[in-house]
């Protein structure tokens, strides 16, 4: 049977990471990839016997996830964050998977979770993503966030049927923690000289979520999302200004 590997990247996550690897004790390899983790992360990794737990530098969440790729002994990978876990269902359904393809890729529709509750709107909603690939053809994009994994003309995509769980917030100060380091990662990626276009990009961020992605119907959780989602441009644009000045 052909095995896959699971990479998970992962800094400081101790309230995620034991629920996490709890959900892949089917997998042979799990290879956690821990940068400047200063918490009890790497403690609780080292309790599963399935675990390989590696030290890195973190390079932007593209670029590290293929680093992460290369301690695994597997070719075929599933890529997880630390606040991710695999349902049994859909363990048994990768588990069962002939992966004769290299050229291959699998979707897997991801159900996130604001404080407990799943939101089905707000961009939340219909969330599909590459996450089981062969290392061989195919890698994330070099992205430094929002990252994929790039496709090609003569890839194949494949959904599966199961679906598992991102525990997106489990405190609402992550959206402010988040919206510092995105947008200090995306701010190295390119330069913006207009602050119109920072002013536009803010506001249609937040009416995208809130009225064409429905985010009225996730109640208070929606609005969140969608100021959060403001934030996010507002200030990844303002610092892509402020490069572009001080230039």
């Amino acid at each position: 049977m052909i095995q896959i590997s699971v990479v998970i990247i992962a800094k400081d996550a101790e309230e995620t990471i034991e629920d996490t690897l709890k959900s892949l004790l089917k997998f042979s390899e799990v290879i956690v990839y821990l940068n400047d983790s200063s918490d009890k992360t790497e403690e609780i990794a080292e309790h599963f016997d399935n675990v390989k737990v590696v030290q890195g530098a973190f390079e932007g969440f593209g670029p590290t996830k293929n680093h992460a790729a290369t301690y695994a002994r597997h070719q075929w990978i599933l890529s997880l964050d630390s606040d991710e876990t695999i349902p049994t269902a859909l363990a048994v359904e990768i588990k069962a998977l002939s992966l004769q393809k290299e050229n291959e890729v699998f979707l897997l529709k991801r159900d996130n979770y604001f404080l407990g509750r799943h939101v089905q709107h707000s961009g939340w909603g219909d969330d599909r993503l590459i996450r089981i690939y062969n290392k061989n053809t195919h890698q994330f994009h070099d992205k430094m966030v929002h990252e994929s994994v790039a496709v090609t003309p003569t890839t194949l995509q494949t959904q599966l049927k199961h679906s598992f769980r991102h525990n997106a917030v489990q405190d609402i100060n992550q959206f402010l923690q988040k919206v510092m380091k995105y947008s200090d990662l995306a701010a190295k990626d390119k330069k913006t000289c207009s602050f119109l276009l920072v002013i536009l990009k803010a506001n249609f961020a937040f009416f995208k979520t809130y009225i064409l992605q429905l985010g009225f119907l996730d109640g208070w959780r929606g609005f969140v999302i969608a100021i959060s989602n403001f934030n996010g441009k507002f200030f990844r644009y303002t610092k892509r200004y402020i490069n572009c000045k001080e230039k």
